[in-house]
């Protein structure tokens, strides 16, 4: 079974590699991009059938490894 974890900051944390990105793409001519918040997205593959039992221990991952979830907000999508 494939998962895909996206991991971004949450809305009202400082993202300065994300202000960054925009200035960049405002000065590379990309009008219209009013902010852009960067983040992280894990592949994982994992054994097993059981799409239950697989959310669970995704969702533990991400709350033991994958993300900080004091600063950071995931969300999981199984394949």
């Amino acid at each position: 079974m494939k998962a895909r974890v996206f991991v971004i900051l949450k809305s009202g944390v400082l993202d300065p590699q994300g202000a960054a990105i925009g200035t960049a793409l405002a000065g590379m001519g990309f009008d219209g991009v009013e902010s852009v918040r960067q983040g992280k997205v894990f592949e994982i593959e994992m054994s097993g059938t059981d799409r239950a039992a697989a959310q669970e221990r995704l969702d533990t991952m991400c709350r033991r490894l994958l993300a900080n979830t004091v600063i950071e907000d995931y969300s999981i999508e199984l394949g």
